[in-house]
């Protein structure tokens, strides 16, 4: 197990624990009593920690390098998955994955940010920062999806669209705001979650819906700490003070209504208990799915608008 900083405390009730096994099968005392104990404390300890997190902590949950991504997800929801790949423009970006599933016997177009486990899955999904191809992947699924009438689920979690030269040069903030303007109008229903980092436009371009949630220990926002601590006051020193202020977890979201709910995880967080997060993640999208299936198709495509033309407050100039 890996343990972040605030978690230290689990760290050391963890070691006794194991200790008291590995003397339990060293020899014959019966230690059922002192393991109970221990397991009591543990799980104290966790509802202390994770029942008051800071938005630095959660910033960092989501980043754990145990935490569940796309494909596992897709893999424990699915029943079946048919992986599909290439924009037909350029080639095929690794940082995002989608296909046709089946949930529970409803075709989907499932896709998703990819980023890997290990560091060298990383560097081939490009630590879940997709270039334009990959947005344009993402899209031609999206029409596809539109073609057969398909529902359109989305998992989101990546730092940010990739920043290089050469996905300027191939477009990529086009690619982006077509994604925008085509997800808006796309008649099925599209169904989109943040499963670990919201960042900015790489997390928009395949984050327009008619249902949009974030799981609990997650962030959405344009900028991340670190990057807005070092804009602000010049050093990365500052990102836990630049949390609080970015407001940007699920709890903040979903006050400012810019997403429809939160998705609860497993006690220490998606990573503590992938399988209970994966079904907890399938009950809300089919939830969702069943919510949006009976709505007429030009009725879904004018309440996603107006859903996000009435996000913010702004006054007309007289």
């Amino acid at each position: 197990m890996v343990f972040l900083d605030f978690e230290k405390p689990l760290e050391t009730l963890y070691a006794q624990l194991e200790k008291v096994k590995e003397i339990a099968e060293d020899g014959d005392i019966d230690v059922d009593k002192m393991v109970l104990e221990i397991q009591e404390k543990i799980d104290l300890k966790k509802k202390e920690i994770y029942g008051n997190l800071s938005g630095w902590q959660k910033v960092q949950l989501s980043r754990h390098p145990e935490r569940p991504y796309t494909l596992y997800y897709i893999e424990q929801i699915c029943k079946e998955f048919v992986e599909l790949h290439g924009d037909r423009y350029c080639k095929d970006d690794k940082a995002i994955v989608g296909g046709i599933g089946e949930i529970d016997g409803k075709a989907v177009v499932i896709l998703g940010h990819q980023k890997g486990t290990g560091t060298k899955m990383r560097q081939y999904r490009n630590f879940g920062m997709a270039n334009p191809e990959g947005y344009r992947k993402a899209l031609r699924l999206m029409k596809l999806a539109e073609r057969f009438n398909m529902p359109v689920v989305t998992l989101i979690d990546t730092p940010g669209a990739f920043p290089g030269i050469e996905a300027e040069e191939r477009g990529q903030a086009e690619a982006i705001a077509k994604n925008l303007l085509e997800m808006a109008q796309l008649r099925v229903p599209i169904v989109c979650v943040v499963i670990g980092e919201g960042a900015s436009g790489g997390a928009i371009g395949i984050g327009l819906g008619d249902r949009v949630y974030m799981m609990e220990n997650t962030w959405y926002s344009v900028i991340s700490p670190e990057s807005c601590s070092s804009i602000l006051w010049r050093s990365w020193d500052y990102k836990e003070q630049a949390a609080e202020q970015l407001k940007l977890t699920a709890e903040h979201m979903h006050e400012f209504g810019i997403v429809d709910g939160i998705i609860k995880e497993p006690v220490g967080g998606a990573h503590s208990n992938p399988e209970e997060a994966a079904k907890i993640l399938k009950r809300h999208i089919k939830k969702a799915l069943t919510e949006l299936e009976p709505i007429e198709t030009d009725e879904l495509i004018n309440q996603r608008i107006e859903k996000y033309a009435s996000i913010g407050h702004y006054d007309t100039a007289k």
